[in-house]
């Protein structure tokens, strides 16, 4: 997902290109607006956390683009591709390095299992929307 902060930056053209020119196939792909409703419960696994209401309200800003990325080992490979959640200590080549603006305004979210991507690639598309 490209969150609020890569879309006003106008970097998600920019992002698009640095996943695909990683070998990562787009089997859906929308340009939307999280409601507060659906932010909370995207990130409800964060819902005691202090940041909580911070991420929602952040989310919930702007437009996202949502996606779902099909690769050998693509959980693992995007991961490495976006980089660390602090793009002060993201490498260099790595999407937040390149575009994120602090921790919390990062450019982009990443599954961080198979299992969560099938979940929330579930939340955002419907199956007649998958390529």
């Amino acid at each position: 997902m490209l969150k609020p902060d890569a879309i006003e930056n106008g970097h998600m053209g920019k992002i698009i290109d640095m996943i695909i020119g990683a070998g990562f196939t787009i089997k859906a792909m929308k340009y939307t607006r999280l409601t507060t409703e659906q932010a909370q419960k995207f990130y409800e696994v964060h819902a005691e956390r202090p940041f909580y209401g911070e991420l929602v309200e952040y989310m919930t800003s702007g437009p996202i683009v949502a996606a779902i990325l099909d690769k050998d080992n693509a959980v693992a490979d995007f991961r490495a591709l976006i980089g660390a959640t602090d793009p002060a200590e993201a490498a260099e080549g790595t999407i937040r390095k390149a575009y994120a603006e602090n921790k919390g305004r990062n450019a982009v979210h990443g599954s961080d299992s198979d299992e969560n991507a099938q979940i929330e690639g579930e939340f955002h598309f419907s199956s007649s929307e998958i390529f």
